[in-house]
């Protein structure tokens, strides 16, 4: 399984950014995908999870009042809507693949993308 992230950038602090993750190289079938960001110095931090149908839905506290996990009209497609960025939301972001449940653990996740930068000024 191949993921690539896009839509990183660099925007002012209470802007907004909508994150991609493609998926290529083998359907998504029934497995599920989360987001991670990851800051100079800091461990890789869960964000959110969708379930394979979109039927279900896991946030990290820290972001559940702004962030929101989608999948597109085509399975090989998730989002995250990034609303109320702040400067300490500055981070690399990772879309992650994983084989069982909602894991917000990296370990639970069996393949990742390379990561799109997210920079928020203030």
């Amino acid at each position: 399984v191949h993921l690539v992230e896009s839509g990183g950038g660099l925007v002012q602090a209470g802007s907004s950014l909508r994150l991609t993750c493609t998926a290529s190289g083998h359907p998504f079938g029934d497995y599920n995908m989360g987001w991670f960001r990851q800051a100079p110095n800091n461990e890789r931090e869960f964000l959110a999870a969708i379930r394979w149908d979109g039927g279900s839905t896991r946030y990290a506290d820290s972001v559940q009042d702004r962030f929101t996990v989608s999948r597109g009209s085509t399975r090989n497609t998730v989002f995250l809507q990034m609303n109320s960025l702040k400067p300490e939301d500055t981070a690399i972001y990772y879309c992650a693949y994983a084989r069982i449940g909602l894991p917000i653990t990296p370990g639970g996740y069996s393949s990742w993308g390379q990561g799109t930068q997210v920079t928020v000024s203030s």
